[in-house]
């Protein structure tokens, strides 16, 4: 065979009439077969998609492509690995390209779509099973004393690092009582979960160097920072800190605003790492190698023994996965020991080691090491944040009246502005009457103050001029009698705009 300008000739030596014929029937056959391939399959609804990583085509029928090109497909079945499309906005250039180049443009994030999918009713009762397993044993029982802990909002990381680390895990498994500096007011719940929201966001915050956010896309999902130690030399302690807090959190029923990657939470739980972790590490490294595993041509893809990696300070560094690996093309056959220094390299790398030492220190300080006989990673997650996609529906079926009853008109209207609220201001709204962002992920039916089930209720309170009050040691919201919709809504958004919580005695 040989290539001119883009056509195949092929040019046979026929020393007799039957071999004339065989070569003439094997050329048939091959049309027949080639048609077959490239014939129109039942195409699937066309899909705009990004390109994840150049491809330059190197057959006929398939379409050169630039990374972060917008293309669509038309075919997601043209052959086994393969795609079928044309240019955005060029109809007439079209060919094939791998499959695993190509990420669908759409406003829902099917990985994110995943862990919702999980909370059936099934699982809440199995999930409420495991919580009342956890908090049966005798080291989960709160202390009969008093731990107070004394803290400047203006210095909030470091009094609330001083204050727990000075402390002994028994001292921090008493009942504590927040005292905010210049601050009035009787923490009967409210202001403890102020405290946890309030420090979640600042351990959360990448600008202190302990954590990183993941490199998984439209997430803000939080992992060690394995350089955490060129920017603070007192890293470790922090990172044990860190630990006593998260197990602080679960110990005394709160939540934290924030949330790790699931590879974080089976760390923490010691369980065994598989392949599929891949893809909470490294998704677009994950959809590639599993593409890789399933189809033939490696050769092509000008891939070699190296990986690009991305430090705390956003700089690409290459590294080789094998002495001399720049210069070892991937191929075929030696692809499967590719994918396994990939996979070592991405899942069993040792440089967040000691940070995860010290997290796991602080951690078990609290925690019986036999939680994670009794959960696994993505209960752990739920267990530590909650949830913050907010049914209205089961908020408004788990509220308690007092002055009110369910139907009255300010009701009506309270229920009927909450629903036309987007997420991120029903998450305000629930801050400004609980102080936290989070749900239980058993529902509102859970909802914890004063170190018990508190459901959350809607008092009759004050006149048409006055602003609803918030008190969240109690998940209370005083109502004042509106007696229009236009007003009710103006009220309350100014009062979770100005941000009216207070701790008072009772």
């Amino acid at each position: 065979n040989k290539c001119i300008a883009g056509v195949y000739l092929r040019i046979y030596d026929i020393e007799s009439d039957e071999e004339e014929n065989e070569i003439i029937r094997r050329i048939e056959q091959e049309i027949v077969e080639t048609k077959e391939i490239t014939k129109p399959q039942k195409f699937e609804p066309s899909s705009l998609v990004i390109a994840l990583s150049n491809f330059t085509a190197y057959e006929y029928d398939q379409l050169d492509i630039q990374k972060d090109e917008f293309l669509v497909v038309t075919n997601w079945n043209y052959k086994d690995g393969w795609v079928y499309g044309h240019r955005k906005d060029k109809i007439n250039e079209e060919g094939s390209f791998p499959k695993v180049f190509a990420k669908i443009c759409n406003t829902d994030n099917n990985e994110s779509n995943t862990l919702k999918d999980k909370i059936t009713p099934n699982y809440r009762i199995n999930f409420e099973n495991k919580v009342r397993q956890l908090r049966s044993q005798k080291n989960m029982e709160i202390g009969n004393s008093e731990t107070q802990i004394y803290i400047n909002r203006a210095n909030l990381f470091n009094d609330a690092f001083d204050n727990i680390m000075n402390k002994s895990p028994i001292e921090l498994k008493n009942r504590i009582k927040i005292i905010y500096a210049g601050e009035t007011g009787v923490d009967a719940g409210g202001l403890l979960r102020d405290f946890f929201y309030q420090l979640s966001k600042e351990i959360g915050n990448p600008n202190y160097s302990l954590l990183q956010y993941s490199k998984n896309e439209n997430s803000y999902e939080l992992d060690i920072n394995p350089n955490s130690g060129v920017a603070e030399p007192n890293h470790l302690n922090y990172f044990k800190f860190i630990g006593r807090i998260m197990g602080l959190a679960i110990f005394h029923k709160q939540y934290l605003s924030l949330s790790f990657t699931l590879l974080f939470y089976k760390k923490l739980l010691n369980k065994p790492l598989e392949f599929s972790d891949l893809e909470y590490v490294d998704p677009e490294i994950y959809k590639n190698i599993n593409w890789l595993k399933k189809n033939q041509g490696a050769d092509k893809l000008c891939l070699t023994f190296v990986i690009d990696e991305i430090d705390c300070f956003g700089n690409h560094n290459k590294k080789e996965l094998k002495p001399n690996g720049a210069n070892i093309d991937v191929t075929d056959a030696n692809k499967q020991e590719y994918i396994n220094l990939v996979v070592k390299n991405k899942l069993y790398n040792t440089n967040d080691e000691e940070q995860l030492n010290a997290l796991k220190e602080g951690f078990y300080e609290i925690i019986p090491r036999n939680i994670n006989s009794i959960f696994d990673e993505i209960d752990l997650k739920y267990l530590l944040s909650g949830i913050n996609e907010i049914d209205i529906t089961d908020w408004e079926k788990n509220t308690d009246y007092e002055g009110y009853n369910k139907n009255d008109i300010t009701i009506v209207y309270f229920w009927k502005c909450v629903r036309e609220f987007d997420n991120e201001k029903r998450i305000q709204l629930l801050i400004f009457a609980t102080g936290t962002s989070q749900v239980p992920v058993t529902g509102f039916k859970d909802l914890q103050g004063c170190g018990k089930i508190q459901r959350f209720r809607l008092k009759r309170f004050g006149t048409e001029n006055d602003l609803p009050k918030s008190h969240t040691c109690f998940n209370r919201i005083d109502l004042p009698p509106y007696s229009n919709y236009t007003q009710l809504k103006q009220k309350l958004l100014r009062a979770i705009a100005e941000g009216l919580g207070s701790f008072e005695i009772e």
